[in-house]
Formats: C-alpha cells, structure tokens, sequence
C-alpha cells in the first residue's frame, strides 16, 4: 500500500470513528437527557394519557371487578393472555381433582384392588393424570372414546353437567374478550396521523392556527368531527388556581368541523380573533407560554361502524409561528391524484404578522381610512352678511 492510499484510508477511519461517537453522543443525549427538559403533557403525540390515581379508596377498586369486562378489555395483552391460559388451566385441574376424588370416594382406583364385577364412575380413570386428561376432554368436548361416565354414580353425572355448563361460560368469556379486544378501533387510530408540528399564518385574510391530519387507510371515517382543548393554568378572580384548565377551540376546514371528506389529507385551522386565547400572544413571547393544545379527531369506521377517537397535543415549543405546510397533493399526467407523505410535516417560511392584535389593528387602521369622521376640534363660526353680498 502505497502513501496515498494509506492517507485516504486513514481518512476514512477517522471520517468513519468522528459519526460514529457523533451519533452516539447525540443517542445519550437524547436518551438520558432530552426527556427532563421537555415538559410535561398530559396527552402525548400518539395520544396515551398522562395522568394517574393515587388515594383511590378500597371500595372504589372494587367496582372494577363489578365491571368485570370492561376492565378485562382495558388490560394489557399479556395479562389477558396469562387469565386466558391460567382460566383454563385452572378450570381443568380443579374438575381433575374433582374427578380423581370422585374416583377414589368410589374406590374405582387401582389400589383398592375392585373385583372384577365392580362398575366404576367413570371407565378408565388409573389416577390423578388420567383424571385430568378426562377433564380436558370433557371440557372442551374431544371426546376419544376411552373414558366415559357410567350411570353408576349420581355424582359423576352430575359434576359432567356442572363441568359442561361452566366450560362453556369459560369458552364464551375468554374467546369473546379476546375477540372484542382484537376488533377494537384502537388500531384503526394509528391509522390516522397529525402533523409533528402546528403553524401559525394567515389564511384567508386572517391569522390562523393551522393544523395537518390524513387518514393513511382508503377507507374513510364516517360523520368525522374534529375539535381541541386548551390546557393551561389559570387563577380565577377569587384566587382559585386551576390546573389542566379547559377551554374549547373550535377547528374548521372550508367546509365546516363536522363529516368531514377525509379522502385526503385535511389541513384545519382555527381562527386567532378577539375570542381566541392565543389573540394576545405574540411571536415573541409564544416559548414563554405554558399551555398544551389538545386536538381530538372523532369518527366512525366504515367497515365495522365502531366509534374511534384520534388524540394528540401541541405544547409551545411545537407551536412556528410564520409558517405554513408544504404542498402535499399534486396530480399526475395519468389524471390520478397523488400524496405526497415526504411533505406531510414539512413547513415553509411566510411573511405573517407578529401578533393577532397588531393584524387587526391594522385592518381598523384601513377600514377608518375609507370612512369619514366628525373631527372634534372643528368650530363652526357665525358670519354676518354685509349689504354687498345681498343681491
């Protein structure tokens, strides 16, 4: 290897080493240190909750066992999943000890040594394994043909009815929580997506909050509707602080909030006017704000008709003000319509005023202009006519 090569391949390892502990640095960083300086949210991007109970009385606890299912629906797969394998392996082994009991009260056993004349409870039943692996069929109807019940005994008839009855209660429980925990519209939620950041422009004349969500399936969401919470803390006149302050912000597209053509991706804005709570914040003191925005997307899913809730949140650091979205949708020569995702959060830089105040200030600045006003200073003095004007 000649010197050349050697300096370039020196080069390289040292170009190779410098990313790599650049990334690493910046994994650290964002690991260990990048969530304490975020601020806390009550609803984070992908819309999970941020809050939790603490104090909750004994007998408050208990009415989640009242409401059984919902609280079945509401766990973890792997809760469920452990009650689903545990009912059953449960249920089996407790009737197995049932029948081995039912066996040995009998004396079916073989340790008691029956005559060859003896009929028992149930054929075939040597000990406590051939008395689970009969529960396991009885249960779940396999039926091998082995071991039977025999009209000998009241009681074996009996605990095969009990058995049969509650396999089946067991059967429709879990199958159905599992069923219904499958098909709820959760998943049909990670479908829908909201832009990583909210901008602040004007459109249309006015200055507006705008916000980007599409609807990734091309299946669409039925009688959408679409709404935001502000979240702050405010202190009322009587000097009450309320935290996690609700105030209503209304969202609109061109045709309206409600049944929205969800086809493509919507670009929603609200409208900063004097009843606006961000009419008297400025670009400049946006970052010192403390609140958290909270858009919520109802609807109803088409090929199941269950009603889903897309939720997300804004705090101010994700809030730019002077820009707006990239365009997203263009059509091909082929006369389709195609989206472009690449541009779905990207933004670009506009002229926007600094403030929704300083915007109509200077739109009552242009409507006084055009009219005319009585000017205070004016004083009308009377004047004599002289015999020359007289005709």
């Amino acid at each position: 290897m000649n010197a050349s090569s050697q300096n370039v391949f020196e080069t390289l390892i040292r170009v190779l080493t410098e990313s790599m502990f650049k990334h690493l640095r910046k994994w650290v960083v964002t690991r260990f240190f990048g969530h304490s300086r975020q601020k806390p949210r009550l609803v984070s991007k992908d819309g999970r909750c941020n809050i939790e109970f603490g104090n909750v009385e004994a007998q408050s606890r208990f009415i989640f066992f009242v409401d059984i299912w919902t609280t079945v629906l509401d766990l973890k797969w792997r809760y469920k999943m452990t009650i689903f394998i545990t009912a059953f392996l449960g249920s089996w082994f407790f009737f197995g000890l049932l029948w081995y009991a039912v066996a040995y009260i009998h004396k079916d056993l073989p340790e008691f040594h029956p005559s060859a004349n003896h009929t028992p409870c149930v054929e075939n039943i040597n000990g406590l394994t051939s008395a689970f692996l009969f529960s396991l069929e009885t249960q779940v109807t396999i039926g091998y043909g082995f071991r039977c019940v025999t009209e000998q005994c009241a009681t074996a008839i009996f605990l095969l009815i009990f058995q049969s009855i509650l396999g089946v209660i067991i059967n429709s429980f879990m199958c159905g929580a599992i069923l219904a925990k499958i098909s709820r519209p959760k998943k049909r939620a990670k479908t829908i997506t909201f832009s990583k950041n909210a901008v602040i422009s004007k459109r249309g004349g006015k200055l507006c909050l705008l916000i980007r969500v599409a609807n990734l399936r091309k299946s669409l969401l039925i009688s959408s509707h679409i709404y935001g919470k502000l979240l702050k803390t405010t202190v009322t006149p009587e000097g009450e602080t309320i935290i996690l302050d609700q105030i209503n912000i209304n969202f609109v597209v061109d045709a309206g909030n409600e049944n929205l053509f969800f086809i493509s991706p919507l670009t929603i804005y609200h409208v900063i006017d004097h009843n606006s709570p961000f009419f008297h914040m400025a670009a400049e003191t946006l970052l010192q704000q403390d609140f958290e925005l909270v858009v919520f997307l109802d609807g109803t899913v088409e090929s199941t008709s269950a009603t889903c809730q897309v939720r997300t949140s804004y705090v101010p650091e994700e809030v730019l003000w002077g820009y707006r979205f990239a365009p997203i949708v263009s059509k091909t020569k082929e006369g389709k319509y195609r989206v472009d995702f690449h541009n779905f959060s990207k933004t670009v830089e506009v002229e926007t005023p600094h403030c929704a105040m300083c915007l109509y200030n200077e739109k009552d600045v242009r409507a006084r202009m055009k009219r005319g006003y009585d000017n205070p200073n004016f004083i009308l003095s009377e004047v004599n006519e002289t015999d020359d004007t007289k005709m």
